[in-house]
Order: C-alpha cells, then structure tokens, then sequence
C-alpha cells in the first residue's frame, strides 16, 4: 500500500468530448480512468480482441448531437473503458467503469430483475451470470472496485467461456492498483468530486428505497475536516471494514446519510450503511423485483428485514429497525466468497451490539 493517491486525467469542458470515444489500448486509457483497466490474457478458442475505445471523464453537459458511448440517462460524462471478443458468427462486449453514482445493486446492476448465480473467480471475487437489459446473456463483477460487465452482442459463449475469460483478466498497470487502492471512494468519485452532476435514481439493493434524483449528495473522506457531522455516531470498523467515506443526502431522500466502507483487495469489498429518513420513507417497504429470498429475522433484540440471492456469497440487504419498531438503518453488502450469511450477520451484531443502532 502506498500514500500515494491517483490522479487521472480529465477533459476541462464538455465541448472536448470526442463524437465516438476513441480507439486505444487498455494501457492508453488507464491514466483517463478512475478505475483499474483489466485486460485478458486468454480468449475463447478461435476469437480475437477486437476494438478497445474510451470515453473519457468530462465536467456535466452536452455540446452536439452525437450520444455515441455516453451515458443515455443524464448529461454526465464519466470514463468508462470497453473492448470486444470476436469469433466466427460471435462477438461480445466487455464494458468497464467505476459505478460510482449510486451503490452498485447487487453488485451486478446491468443484470437486473434477471435470476442471477454467482460463479467463484478465485479466492476472493465473483462472477455473476444472467441476462442483461438488452435481453443478451450477460454477466457482471467487481474487482479492485472497478465495474466489469459482460454482454453477448452476437451468436452465443459457454458460461464456462465467460467465466474463463473474467479468469483470465489481468491490470494493465500494476502501479495503478496500488495507487488506486490508496485512494478512498470520495476522491475517486466523478459523483463525489463534481457537485453539478446530476443524482440518478437506480436501485439500490433488494428493498425498495432508491436514491432519488430530486436530491443532492455531498461526499468527504472519512476523518476529513470536513467530514459530515454524524460520523462519530457509526463505528470506524464494521465486518472488519475500515470507514472509508460519508456521505450527507440533502433534498426528499429515504436517506439522510450514508457510510462506506472497504477492504479487500483494492479496497474492492465494501458495506455500504444507510441512515434513513423517516420523514421520506414509504408507509411500507416493499422488496424490489430482483429475484432473491426476503426474510424477518432478529439481530441484538431489534427486528431485521433481510434480503439476499446467495447465502455463500450476498449480497445482502438488510432494512434494521430501531427500539420502537421504524426502519432506521439499512445495511448492504457486495458480494465476494467469503461475504456469506454468518459474515454478514456478525457485522449486523457488532452494528447493534455496539449501542450504534439508529435511534
């Protein structure tokens, strides 16, 4: 681990934005990225890499009419890296990103409210397969934080083809791991950092409580001068995960703050705890329709609503009510082989155990 934060390059005005991200290699694009750049170095028998491009991080706006590679939900312009595996009558795409505008849900967002199974990579991450929102096979996972999500275009890939390919990726610059490791959420973020980019309203979790995009959202590092008022009121460490950065939400939100924090390798294992809103909460709160298990269970003597897809791996959502029975807290977890249920539970007991309970 080094001091050392990383910086990447930017765009200074929208109006620099290229009309299709440009053509370049993963170790061109990874001082544009605020994430690590995976390469593979082994393909699916009889294919090829094909094109790499990158659309590179810019301040919030449009000039022009060209949409080609950007975001076609909100006029922000964060990087996001992508490369192509052709073969004869088959081709896919593997798009890469920091998910930085929201928590990422379920750790495979791009695979929503289809059934979804969690394939070890190896001793720490996963892979999840499914189908994605174009309706292609699809599969999805997060290492060292970066986003990886995989989309059949054309003709078909074996699971087992997919699953080896997520195998095979490696960094393109391991200086870059370890910088990036370094560098906590809030000083990564393209949300965190520019304060004009608009709030997008996605899924969070299993639960029905979404980020609103009437809101605002000021992010600081955890132990920052500046750090949100509040921050004493959570623990530095929960499930052996250091608090990374905090978050105040401002506006008609379910929630009024929101911790991070991370470990891992590069910092790519997080818990993600809510505090919520009372005054913004639905009447009741609904599980989202993302096939998972929904359960009433008990932690320290207060009533848990605890979601889930894999016991071995989460993620889990878990809504916490207070000593007077209103949710409070939520807590979430991304997925990873050693994030099961007893793991997770033991985090939820330390929550509550420690008198760190909403109230």
């Amino acid at each position: 681990m080094t001091d050392q934060q990383w910086m990447h390059r930017v765009l200074d005005d929208p109006a620099d934005l290229d009309d299709t991200p440009p053509a370049l290699s993963a170790a061109q694009a990874q001082p544009w990225a605020n994430f690590v750049v995976f390469v593979p170095d082994g393909l699916p028998a009889d294919t090829r890499l094909g094109e790499q491009s990158l659309r590179r991080e810019a301040p919030p706006g449009r000039v022009g009419d060209s949409t080609a590679g950007r975001t076609p939900w909100s006029a922000n312009n964060p990087a996001a890296f992508r490369f192509e595996v052709h073969g004869e009558d088959r081709r896919l795409r593997v798009k890469q990103f920091l998910y930085d505008w929201a928590f990422p849900a379920l750790d495979h967002p791009a695979l929503w409210e289809s059934r979804t199974e969690a394939e070890p990579l190896d001793e720490h991450h996963v892979v999840w397969h499914g189908t994605d929102y174009m309706g292609h096979a699809g599969a999805s996972a997060r290492i060292a934080r970066t986003t990886i999500e995989l989309s059949v275009l054309d003709g078909t890939f074996t699971r087992e083809e997919i699953t080896d390919l997520y195998r095979s990726l490696r960094p393109v610059a391991p200086e870059a791991v370890t910088a990036l490791a370094a560098t906590p959420f809030a000083a990564l973020s393209y949300w965190a950092r520019r304060p004009t980019a608009s709030v997008i309203s996605v899924p969070l979790g299993l639960w029905d409580l979404r980020q609103v995009d009437t809101a605002t959202i000021t992010w600081r590092t955890a132990g920052a001068p500046d750090a949100p008022s509040g921050a004493a009121a959570v623990p530095h460490r929960l499930g052996d995960l250091a608090l990374d950065s905090i978050a105040t939400h401002h506006g008609p939100s379910p929630v009024a703050s929101e911790h991070l924090y991370s470990g891992g390798p590069g910092r790519g294992r997080e818990l993600r705890l809510y505090a919520l809103n009372a005054e913004h909460l639905p009447a009741a709160i609904a599980p989202e329709t993302h096939p998972a298990k929904h359960e009433d269970i008990t932690v320290a003597g207060r009533r848990v609503r605890l979601a889930l897809i894999d016991d071995a791996h989460g993620p889990y959502d878990a809504v916490i009510h207070d000593a007077q029975g209103r949710p409070a807290w939520r807590l979430l977890a991304s997925a990873d082989t050693r994030t099961d249920r007893r793991w997770f539970l033991r985090a939820l007991d330390d929550l509550l155990s420690a008198d760190h309970s909403a109230r």
